[in-house]
């Protein structure tokens, strides 16, 4: 069997995406696109990629509404289902027959009651799951209702139906997550960038003209997330690709080795405070300076919203010189001496 721990990223898009879709169960939908980012994590680390398709993929990742198929998976040629579930029940051949029958392959996994792990319980081929309901049905005795079957073929065995170079482990290795502020590495000048996606790790990316076979990740920066409609430090990471799709705000992709966390990571226009304060006030940076030991000027939000009220509806760029000439006061920090206070 097979463990999966969503993460905060994952939990978030497997619930939005869920909404945009216009489920009408919303947690039939949610707790389903975890199990098919369960699985997904299953042939990243086990299947060479060239050997499997995820048809909802970027769907979920930028939390879009999925276009219609039959099927969740391309595995080895064969389509596949995933089928998630509390009730084990569910696992049982007629059922899993009942709600597939046009699949090649059920891959059965089950979750926690408050989702926080999924364990793929195993597969099976509908046409074997077709001989079993058909032996069952000619069975001439009771079968005990506490030994009912669940049929189910180790995790592993599906490496079987590939060739042998499907026996493999290639975990990523992307230390990168949405949200993250980082640089281009190695470079002196580099401007900070928020991470928005981090892309399937084996697929071939395009670069410039050249193509890269490894993890990569995409980013945006601040500045152009500034010019869309909403206040992008308001919406959770996990939320971030769909925002920039449905904005066609630019993506700028680099090999996850080209890049690095950054030392000072803030932007005039994040939501600050300085955390050695035993109830630090809220602030909003200003100004990001390259010269001094002080090299972020914040105003105080209450301050701000004193001025401009509650709805500070001003573009970051623009914050500092409307505060001088508000005549609002700023005060100057070290970078390492602040900290994001996120506002979703």
């Amino acid at each position: 069997m097979y463990l999966y721990t969503p993460d905060e990223i994952d939990r978030e898009r497997a619930h939005h995406q869920a909404v945009i879709q216009g489920a009408n169960n919303l947690d039939v939908k949610r707790i389903g696109n975890l199990g098919e980012l369960a699985f997904e994590q299953f042939c990243r680390e086990y299947l060479p990629v060239e050997m499997w398709e995820w048809e909802n993929e970027e769907a979920i990742r930028r939390c879009n509404a999925e276009s219609f198929s039959g099927h969740d998976f391309e595995v080895f040629g064969y389509e596949i289902d995933v089928k998630t579930s509390r009730d084990v029940s569910a696992f049982r051949p007629a059922n899993l027959l009942e709600n597939d029958p046009d699949d090649d392959i059920v891959v059965m996994v089950w979750h926690r009651d408050n989702e926080d792990a999924l364990i793929l319980l195993g597969w099976e081929r509908t046409e074997t799951l077709r001989s079993k309901v058909k032996t069952q049905e000619a069975y001439s005795g009771e079968e005990p209702e506490k030994l009912a079957h669940l049929t189910a073929r180790p995790m592993n065995e599906l490496q079987e139906l590939g060739p042998n170079t499907a026996h493999m482990n290639q975990k990523p290795q992307n230390p990168f997550k949405p949200g993250d502020r980082v640089v281009k590495a190695e470079d002196s000048d580099a401007s900070v960038a928020v991470v928005v996606e981090v892309l399937p790790p084996e697929q071939d990316v395009n670069l410039y003209g050249q193509t890269i076979d490894g993890e990569a990740v995409s980013v945006a920066f601040p500045n152009m997330l500034d010019d869309g409609p909403g206040n992008w430090r308001e919406i959770h990471p996990a939320k971030l690709a769909s925002y920039c799709d449905d904005q066609d705000i630019k993506l700028y992709t680099y090999k996850h080795t080209n890049l690095e966390y950054a030392e000072n990571p803030f932007t005039a226009g994040d939501y600050v405070i300085k955390p050695d304060y035993d109830d630090p006030d809220l602030a909003v940076v200003l100004e990001v300076s390259n010269d001094g030991d002080r090299d972020i000027t914040v105003s105080f939000c209450k301050h701000l919203e004193k001025e401009f009220g509650e709805q500070i509806d001003i573009p970051p760029a623009d914050l500092n010189s409307r505060c001088d000439e508000a005549g609002i006061k700023s005060y100057s920090y070290k970078h390492d001496e602040l900290s994001f206070e996120h506002q979703y």
